[in-house]
């Protein structure tokens, strides 16, 4: 249960803390490009890569673990889980698999997206 409890608190903290962020980001670049959503993502990315050679070397429970991979950067940002998980595809040997994990990501992503756009849009069509 403790460990339930950390991961719902760190993953409010990593919502505020994208937001934030976010907020941040897009009133000192603009909103052409989604820069917040970038600046997000890469510190993600530095975060999970960061903390899991922390967690190498030291004895940290896994509560506290969880507190911070799955609650505070889950909830900053799934990008880094993506990024990290295609690293150690990488770092396993496994080329096709990270390849299709690129792929898969970015393409499926991108495709529903849209797919989901387009339903929401039929709908309230239907419903109007």
């Amino acid at each position: 249960m403790r460990q339930l409890v950390l991961i719902a608190i760190g993953g409010s903290l990593g919502a505020l803390a994208r937001y934030g962020i976010s907020l941040v980001v897009y009133h000192q670049g603009g909103e052409t490009f989604p820069w917040g959503t970038l600046v997000v993502n890469i510190t993600g990315c530095f975060l999970i890569g960061f903390f899991s050679g922390i967690f190498e070397g030291t004895i940290i429970p896994s509560a506290w673990r969880s507190f911070i991979t799955i609650g505070f950067i889950g909830a900053y940002t799934t990008f880094s889980t993506y990024s990290f998980e295609t690293v150690n595809l990488l770092q396993d040997g496994e080329i096709s698999l990270a390849t299709a994990n690129i792929l898969a990501n970015n393409v499926f992503g991108i495709a529903f997206v849209l797919l989901g756009s387009g339903i929401s849009r039929l709908m309230l069509k239907t419903i109007a």
